[in-house]
């Protein structure tokens, strides 16, 4: 491959402990003990399908949220087919090898463009790096690069693939809230050490999409800029003027006449027509355009604000089971003897909150064929009728996990390695295969009203809809803040 001589400094430099870091993120086995040439040698090895075409690795929803971002529509009928996905984004892919791959030669460069102005702040006084007043954001952004390398040198730390320190600031559901936007899928359940993994396995890609997309904004302002042109401005009639200043929140002086009115209407076109929108959306990605974030800030909150609506709508109908089970997934304490108000307090304010154990729920979207799977392994005797349905094998299966976690021991300790290997039970195609009633019994136990008539097509949207909200806390992992950009949100 080209980027083994090419672009081997990449990584040639790195510490082992950095390398078996990158290894560990992107989930390559490497022996311990390993020297460290053989460290590397992995790194090699992976390094084009990790780096230059990680969408092998991503999940349907994930690709889907990717071709979305790019303006691409998904083809009718490939929605579940990760292979037809993987092939229409690789023919989306705006990255060369040899870019991705040279990216690494300075990390700083490109690490922090994700990051929160609060985030920066939080970063640079945590390690005692004055920032110079007036706090923007293109001199948080610069400050914190060119302070990368003596920081991690002061904390005794590796700096070319970055460790857990450089997101020792951030809470559990900072790093989630991170991934949900970015339409990243939040591994389930999760760890510290897992979220900041996904955290740094996807910051470069991220970074990367929003310079993509802050262009796309910047040419769209272009060329409606063009649209309201000089010549367009002189063919329009004195009333037309004020009309469209009237439209756009510009105050006329009384008496102005049509030179004054040709005049204000160009001092305030380029606000209108969408400059200082991707001016801004340029400063949040890390350029120094910093006096057009107030408005970015504002799309982006608009956008959050609709996906946090339509949250709030879907946990309003959900039963007192369902937001107790919700919080305690998460480790929240319920409210003994909560009342409704109660609980869909506590469970908005974690809604960003990465379930961090396995619990009873943990089966809430398996399939009766794994249920029965899984207890037979337990010598459940419900697991032999013929009869059983998938409501009493969901029971027998929330029962048995709680008498093992009770237990403890090796009981338990084999209930957790079964669930850790059964991924198949949370992936977004599991209703493709349960029947209407056990649809509508699903949809029952979340409370939620007016599925009758609904076909099965529309039940399984619906059972998915609900089931990603209480897996992930948002609808779904897709359609993040790239998507919101590309369509002007």
């Amino acid at each position: 491959m080209r980027h083994a001589d090419t672009f081997h400094q990449a990584y040639n430099t790195w510490h082992e402990t950095e390398l078996e870091r990158w290894l560990s993120d992107h989930n390559v086995p490497y022996p311990t003990p390993a020297d460290r040439k053989d460290l590397e040698n992995l790194v090699k090895t992976n390094w084009d399908s990790k780096v230059a075409s990680p969408y092998n690795d991503w999940e349907p929803a994930q690709l889907q949220s990717y071709l979305k971002a790019k303006g691409t529509e998904v083809k009718k009928g490939s929605e579940s087919n990760k292979q037809s996905l993987i092939s229409q984004v690789q023919g989306a892919w705006h990255e060369s090898a040899d870019s991705a791959s040279n990216s690494y030669n300075s990390v700083k460069d490109w690490i922090f463009d994700g990051w929160t102005d609060s985030q920066l702040k939080e970063f640079l006084d945590k390690n005692n790096v004055p920032v110079p007043q007036p706090r923007k954001r293109d001199t948080m952004l610069a400050t914190a690069r060119s302070n990368y390398e003596s920081i991690a040198k002061k904390l005794n730390q590796a700096a070319h693939y970055p460790g857990d320190w450089l997101y020792e600031s951030w809470s559990e559901s900072d790093l989630k809230e991170f991934l949900d936007e970015r339409g990243v899928p939040v591994p389930q359940p999760s760890t510290r050490d897992k979220l900041i993994a996904s955290v740094r396995r996807n910051s470069r890609l991220s970074a990367t999409q929003m310079k993509d997309s802050a262009a796309s904004a910047s040419a769209s302002a272009k060329a409606s800029k063009e649209s309201l042109s000089d010549a367009l401005l002189d063919s329009w009639s004195d009333s037309k003027i004020k009309e469209w200043a009237d439209s756009n929140g510009i105050k006329v002086p009384q008496g102005s006449k049509r030179n004054e009115l040709l005049a204000l209407a160009r001092k305030h076109r380029d606000t209108l027509t969408g400059d200082k929108v991707a001016s801004s959306a340029s400063s949040a990605f890390g350029a120094a355009t910093s006096n057009a974030q107030n408005q970015y800030a504002k799309a982006t909150d608009d956008a959050s604000l609709k996906g946090e609506d339509a949250f709030n709508a879907a946990v309003d109908s959900w039963s007192d089971s369902r937001l107790k089970a919700f919080l305690d997934a998460r480790g929240v304490p319920v409210p003994q003897g909560g009342k409704k108000d109660e609980l869909l307090k506590q469970v908005r304010s974690n809604k960003h909150k990465a379930a961090t154990g396995w619990s009873a729920w943990t089966f809430d979207t398996w399939t009766t064929e794994n249920l029965r799977n899984w207890l037979s392994t337990q010598n459940n005797k419900v697991a032999k009728k013929s009869g059983a349905t998938r409501d009493d094998l969901f029971k027998q299966a929330q029962d048995s996990y709680a008498s093992a976690s009770k237990s403890g021991g090796s009981n338990y300790a084999s209930v957790t390695s079964y669930l850790a290997s059964a991924t198949d039970a949370a992936k977004d195609s599991t209703f493709d295969t349960w029947s209407e009633s056990e649809l509508k019994s699903y949809l029952d136990s979340y409370g939620v009203p007016n599925y009758q008539g609904s076909n099965i097509n529309e039940l399984r949207a619906m059972a998915r809809r609900n089931a990603n909200y209480f897996r992930y806390g948002s609808s779904t992992p897709q359609g993040g803040m790239f998507a919101r950009l590309q369509s002007g949100a």
